[in-house]
């Protein structure tokens, strides 16, 4: 059981990694390193030989291994990041690099967007290396860069050019699962994560003829974009439900008393009220436009003009998404990836078993501590590490867990403005994530 040098830890951890500022613009300027010292550190002070490693210079890992019990079971991966996204200080109650713990709630950029898992990490592992506890498995610890954006100085580093240190690793866990989702007519539904929409940011390029800006021109680029930005905008994806998404509105419906018409999907999401919001993201393929960027001068028709997509796709509907953007863009404007997750499945995309002993053990040590809660699957929007490390196979879940009360909007925490997390939902984390670790 943690104890309560690791209740304190955990707080004093997440405080301390918010502090060290690792807001990662996508430009390669983020320098993780001293994050990573600090994990590396704690992990030493606590026995282990954690191994640094860059493939960028300050664009630092950390990889260590806590040996189980068992040397015939396969080994499992823990995984956190330690860069973030930017944060606008005057857009903030309290700055976003503070760390500022105020009436019992831990403020800044990383509080959930995932400095608290590290911490969490942290603090269960120094807790065993003083009670002298083992897991069965072995556990494999990564803390890694640049997962904000390409992951290539990070997990997909790791994942390529050091697989060694995973060796053994068949299963991991990361951030986005086991939270509480406050339903408003009481219920308390903790989702875990068992897949993943692929990332595809696409670029559009449209050219045309260059021209003064007062000349008639019907091969206008900026044009030629806007119109395919506003259909991509508007088109209305198809239905599509991968296994774990059938599998969450199965039990959401049983859970509500509803029966699971996956025929009317959309008829279903209506009945199931606030909790169609854990589901209504992953039924579908989408494409939302983001950035735009043309011309130089208000009187001068540039001859190029460029558009950029945050593109996200179904495990199993990368050919239909490429298709559907080809058909989208039409013959004047090109299309590629500007960035795209490879992962072993799908490719792109994850989608993990949810009738998995492992799955059951992470429901098992939620209900522990959450008895009046609901544990269902669900399936990410977005994307994390775990495409990178399933290269080498191994299955990924979204578990860190948070006992959240009602009114906290976990969503609007992950990249928003006033971003923080209760010392209590760090106290929750660290007590499943020990019981969870000690018996998978």
């Amino acid at each position: 059981m943690a104890d309560q040098q690791a209740l304190d830890e955990v707080v004093t951890f997440t405080s301390d990694l918010i502090r060290i500022d690792t807001t990662n613009r996508g430009g390669g300027d983020c320098q993780e390193r001293p994050a990573a010292e600090y994990a590396a550190a704690r992990l030493a002070e606590a026995g282990l030989e954690p191994t640094m490693l860059e493939r960028t210079k300050g664009r630092t890992n950390v990889v260590a291994r806590f040996e189980g019990t068992d040397p015939s079971a396969d080994a499992l991966l823990v995984h956190g990041h330690l860069d973030v996204v930017p944060a606008q200080a005057a857009e903030w109650s309290v700055h976003p690099f503070s760390g500022e713990i105020r009436d019992g709630v831990v403020w800044g950029r990383g509080a959930v967007d995932m400095k608290n898992m590290d911490a969490m990490i942290l603090a269960v592992v120094r807790a065993w290396a003083r009670q002298g506890v083992r897991p069965r498995r072995d556990v494999v610890i990564a803390f890694t860069a640049d997962e904000e954006a390409s992951a290539e100085d990070g997990s997909g580093f790791l994942a390529d050019q050091h697989a060694g240190l995973f060796q053994g690793c068949t299963e991991g866990f990361s951030e986005s699962g086991a939270f509480t989702f406050h339903d408003g007519s009481g219920r308390q539904i903790y989702p875990i994560a068992a897949g993943e929409r692929g990332t595809g940011w696409v670029k559009l390029t449209a050219r045309g003829r260059a021209a003064h800006g007062s000349q008639p021109n019907r091969e206008n680029a900026v044009t030629r974009l806007a119109a395919a930005v506003t259909r991509i905008g508007a088109h209305e994806w198809p239905l599509r439900l991968t296994p774990t998404v059938r599998a969450a509105l199965t039990e959401l419906a049983a859970l509500y008393g509803l029966e699971a018409d996956l025929d009317d999907v959309d008829g279903l999401l209506e009945k199931l009220g606030p909790a169609a919001r854990l589901v209504e993201a992953t039924v579908r393929n989408s494409a939302n436009p983001t950035m735009l960027d043309a011309g130089y001068k208000v009187n001068v028709i540039p001859g190029e003009a460029v558009a950029y997509v945050d593109g996200r796709y179904l495990p199993g509907m990368e050919d239909e998404f490429r298709a559907t953007l080809d058909e989208l863009t039409g013959p004047d404007v090109e299309w590629e990836f500007h960035h795209r997750e490879v992962a072993l499945q799908s490719p792109g995309a994850l989608q993990s078993p949810v009738d998995s002993p492992t799955y059951a053990k992470m429901r098992a040590a939620v209900e522990e501590f959450a008895p009046e809660g609901h544990v269902v699957p669900y399936c990410m929007p977005g994307g994390t590490d775990a495409k990178q490390f399933s290269r080498l196979g191994i299955t990924g879940y979204g578990f860190s867990p948070l006992k959240l009360p009602e009114g906290y909007d976990y969503g609007a925490m992950f990249h928003g403005v006033d971003e923080r997390v209760p010392v209590e939902a760090l106290h929750f984390g660290v007590r499943v994530l020990d019981r969870f670790l000690r018996t998978a």
